[in-house]
């Protein structure tokens, strides 16, 4: 038996879960994403579809970056609190950037700021009055539809941005990488892991861009789709209509040790160069606990 025939025969025995995951509907209509402290809403219409999820833990050496789209990683971590601002601020992101560097092998990484986000209920903080939010450094719910973070106009915009500003007298780049460095810290099994679609099914559905919104307080009624100036240059999102060809994956039973990274836009697109994600609720454990992420947006580049 060949490789290829080996690796299509390891997946398909993996164990699945059925469960069901939210796509944006086809269809002619604003998509925006407004987020606030503790709460976040689309404009749209959306789906929930039944979808299998395979369990990639026990294969979890199997999954490549530049393959797959993800990959999983053991790294411990030197972090005591996540949610002790200062420590994460001061230790966890510059951790990262090394892991990142050592998994990649590029020449320099940048983080761009984390979140932490729970399945636990956020409804008094996003009853919160807040005044100049800033969508980093704090506590957010699970994104609860397909998606990739970064279109590829916003990608491409934010690697300019940050090479110029970290690296005014370097070289230049010739490839950029822009990932999502994830890790849970509530104890396994998860209640709302994260689900990862195979970056090379990604392309089997529609797709529409979904500008985001940070907002202290969420629009009412018309004015959450009023025509906004310059709207097509600000930073949005991909997000994905349903396909039963794409195949989507978890690593259940993660550990504070394990960690995620998966890709939002890679601009050498001879690999799989995004990866779909979205969390899901898994059934397979009904006693889970709540899930705790933090998770770190950060740009690799090769000069």
């Amino acid at each position: 038996m060949g490789a290829s025939a080996e690796f299509d025969r390891m997946e398909e025995s993996a164990r699945q879960v059925e469960t069901s995951i939210r796509f944006v509907d086809p269809g002619d209509f604003v998509t925006r994403r407004y987020v606030r402290a503790g709460a976040e809403i689309n404009t749209g219409t959306y789906s929930d579809h039944r979808v299998t999820v395979r369990d990639a833990m026990p294969i979890r050496d199997h999954f490549e970056l530049d393959v797959h789209g993800f990959r999983i990683a053991t790294q411990p971590t030197a972090v005591k609190d996540f949610h002790d601002k200062d420590e994460v601020d001061r230790v966890y992101e510059r951790e990262v950037e090394e892991h990142i560097r050592q998994l990649t092998g590029a020449d320099k990484v940048v983080a761009r700021g984390w979140m932490v986000r729970t399945s636990a209920d956020l409804t008094n903080r996003a009853q919160e009055k807040t005044e100049n939010y800033q969508h980093s450094g704090g506590i957010q719910p699970p994104a609860g539809e397909a998606h990739v973070d970064l279109n590829t106009a916003t990608a491409q915009r934010m690697a300019e941005f940050t090479y110029k500003k970290n690296f005014p007298d370097g070289p230049g780049y010739k490839r950029f990488l822009i990932t999502s460095y994830w890790r849970t810290f509530s104890p396994p099994p998860q209640d709302v892991p994260l689900a990862l679609c195979d970056g090379r099914s990604s392309f089997a559905g529609e797709e529409k861009s979904n500008t985001l919104f940070v907002v202290d307080e969420f629009p009412v009624g018309d004015a959450l789709t009023a025509p906004v100036e310059g709207e097509g240059a600000m930073m949005a999102a991909s997000i994905f209509s349903h396909s039963p060809a794409m195949r989507w994956w978890y690593f259940s039973n993660m550990t504070r040790d394990d960690a995620l990274l998966f890709k939002f836009h890679d601009s050498d697109h001879s690999h799989t160069w995004r990866c779909p994600h979205t969390a899901f609720h898994d059934p397979s454990f009904p006693d889970a606990n709540i899930r705790e992420s933090i998770e770190v947006r950060s740009v690799a580049f090769w000069e």
